[in-house]
């Protein structure tokens, strides 16, 4: 049980009278409630301000200052409303160390917050210009809040009296059992800023990972996030895809296509000495196309194979797509008038019938 007659010698109750602790507690109310109507006032103008396209000056500061907690709120109220006593050292020591210690997290909160808000404002200025710029913008947010948070939490131990030395190096032996114990996270934030600082892709890429294709939607610390064709979100750690063969199409400047066709193996000679040069000018003919080569390339077994390579210059597939169309239009439109016909799957078969000597009849010949 307490000794309420040894509480009530100390200093706290012993010098202040009633009528101090009332207005030290009034003066705690008072304020607590300025404090916290100051904060609504900010959240509402900074609601305001971020409602518009512009980002103004103040938009980040008010940001900032809108997430100070209620709970600094209260203790600073109360270190406020105990001016007004007389405190013994004790005491006074631990107020000081109470308001010193929230002040410490709650700098770690503003100090989130602002990079926070700076890393946006980041995002939406590099999304058009330097699409590199935002994927490394999440690792670089995460490794600003673990500075952050480990100097707050280094400056509350030190401030409760706790050897920070002594600290630091028993979490450097401590540490090496934690990586062990974490390694495969470790991997992947380790790939995480690999890929922030090599930038082998961005977001916007579009990828083709083993027999996964999409594009990048995301880059984090333990994973990369591809929308597929399909409409699908993929998930890929980023050891895993580091780990693979990445084919990048987003860093594609232009597009090397290689086409076949096959015409029939009775097809007459002139015909085919004027295939190739038929089949330049209507790839020539193509907007934004760089024609490469067109030739006889092989016989088959039932068709005469032309190879030909022309490059579109863009990387889009549907460009690619459209113009590949007009090729084979053009090309199925002019072969047909000069009576070349493609080949399709055929197969002759020669069958040979023989008759008995005693009927006297001759072998027939195979036909087609």
């Amino acid at each position: 049980m307490p000794d309420f007659d040894e509480l009530s010698r100390l200093t706290l109750f012993d010098k202040n009278s009633p009528s101090q602790w009332l207005i030290a507690l009034a003066v705690a109310i008072a304020v607590y409630i300025m404090l916290t109507t100051a904060r609504r006032l900010i959240r509402g103008y900074y609601t305001r301000m971020r409602s518009t396209e512009n980002v103004e000056l103040l938009e980040i500061p008010l940001g900032v200052l809108s997430k100070t907690s209620a709970l600094f709120f209260l203790v600073l109220s109360l270190y406020i409303g105990s001016l007004a006593l007389v405190l013994g050292a004790s005491v006074t020591r631990v107020l000081n160390s109470a308001i010193t210690i929230a002040l410490f997290w709650q700098a770690g909160v503003w100090a989130g917050a602002a990079a926070a808000a700076w890393i946006d404002r980041k995002r939406r200025q590099s999304m058009g210009v330097d699409r590199a710029a935002v994927g490394s913008l999440g690792v670089i947010g995460f490794m600003i809040n673990v500075v952050i948070w480990a100097l707050v939490v280094m400056l509350t131990l030190d401030n409760l009296g706790v050897d920070i030395t002594a600290l630091i190096a028993g979490l450097g032996i401590g540490g090496i059992a934690v990586a062990l114990a974490v390694q495969n996270i470790l991997g992947d934030l380790f790939a995480s800023l690999s890929i922030t600082l090599d930038r082998p892709f961005v977001v916007g890429d579009f990828l083709s990972v083993g027999e996964f294709l999409g594009s990048v939607e995301y880059i984090g610390i333990k994973s990369t996030r591809l929308r597929s064709l399909s409409g699908e979100q993929i998930v890929i750690s980023n050891a895993d895809l580091l780990a693979s063969r990445v084919r990048n199409y987003g860093r594609m400047s232009e597009r090397r296509v290689v086409f076949n066709i096959s015409v029939m193996l009775d097809t007459p000679t002139e015909l085919l000495e004027r295939i190739p040069t038929i089949i330049r000018a209507i790839v020539e003919a193509q907007k934004d196309v760089r024609f490469d080569r067109s030739h006889f390339a092989r016989y088959n077994a039932g068709s005469l194979e032309f190879e030909t390579v022309y490059y579109v210059l863009s990387p889009e597939y549907d460009r690619y797509m459209d113009t590949q169309q007009q090729i084979n239009l053009r090309l199925h439109r002019e072969l047909a008038q000069l009576g070349a016909r493609f080949a399709y799957p055929t197969q002759r078969l020669f069958v040979a019938t023989t008759h008995t000597h005693e009927q006297g009849a001759q072998p027939i010949p195979a036909q087609s």
